[in-house]
């Protein structure tokens, strides 16, 4: 049984932990490592938003920069600015809103600004990759916006991490920095029930590193706060669906997305952030009537 938590946005808190939410994914690039440019355009992203709201999204995810493994997110110039990073999201965002008045939309972005203008245009919460370490005014930005916001574990960054070395036990570095960051936003301004933690799958992790993540995630429990999965499409699931020492395409990856998905929940995620919205939401009710 998993804890219940209020998680309190701008306008609205919603219960977790009764039942599993599901928060679907649209990125609005080029280049994202499983779906990019395939909803690009603003069109494009605003329609397969509502369809993944139809198909029972609790809120959706909109990102308008990949944070795959390799992109340059550097201090001193990312690849993607977050002028262009607005461009590509702002309306979405208002499209969405416009369309579907009540949907609670989330932004995926590690820069201040761009959380800022995100939330004035109607997004509420603000899910941050790096763990707000990317981008020193976040901290500050996120306790003036009263939003809700993820604070995601990352291994430094994206071009780093083919660099990383191993670590003994990933679970309980993730757990000590998850804490360590969760405290330091806090201490920041930011209220404990406007936080949701997440452990970062792929984000800095080795393959082999991630397996402990999932079996171990009921451990994440211990810092107490509703906690964040994302595993959809993610490499080590490619990798250990690999066969002939090639690992599974992005499209042979549904099923172990869904299997992963699925123990997740069972082991007290709140949250699962997913492509495949209608496969999650319907695995995931049976996890809940046999979890109650």
């Amino acid at each position: 049984m998993r804890p219940v938590f209020e998680w309190n946005l701008v306008t609205r808190s919603l219960e977790l932990g009764k039942r599993t939410l599901v928060m679907g994914i649209v990125n609005v690039t080029p280049d994202s490592f499983s779906d990019g440019g395939e909803h690009f355009t603003c069109e494009t992203a605003i329609a397969h938003a509502l369809t993944l709201l139809s198909e029972g999204a609790d809120m959706i995810d909109v990102g308008g920069e990949s944070t795959r493994p390799g992109a340059n997110v550097a201090e001193d110039g990312p690849a993607v600015t977050a002028e262009e990073e607005l461009r590509r999201i702002l309306p979405v965002i208002a499209g969405i809103k416009k369309a579907a008045p009540t949907a609670i939309v989330s932004v995926d972005t590690y820069k201040a600004v761009v959380a800022k203008a995100a939330v004035e245009a109607g997004a509420e919460i603000v899910n941050d990759v790096s763990g707000f370490q990317w981008d020193p005014e976040m901290l500050k930005a996120l306790a003036g916006l009263n939003c809700g916001a993820v604070l995601m574990h990352a291994r430094g960054r994206p071009d780093e991490w083919h660099a990383l070395p191993a670590v003994a036990d990933i679970v309980v570095l993730v757990k000590r920095e998850l804490r360590e960051r969760a405290e330091g936003a806090v201490f920041a301004g930011i209220k404990r029930g406007r936080l949701v933690l997440d452990p970062g799958f792929g984000f800095g992790k080795r393959f082999e590193e991630n397996y402990p993540l999932l079996q171990r995630f009921s451990e994440f429990h211990e810092l107490r706060f509703p906690l964040l999965a994302g595993v959809s499409r993610k490499s080590f699931i490619g990798r250990a669906l690999a066969r002939n020492g090639k690992d599974a395409a992005l499209e042979d990856r549904s099923a172990g997305t869904l299997s992963a998905e699925v123990i997740a929940a069972g082991k007290g995620a709140h949250i699962i952030r997913t492509h495949s919205v209608k496969a999650a939401v319907e695995a995931l009710r049976i996890v809940d009537l046999v979890s109650a």
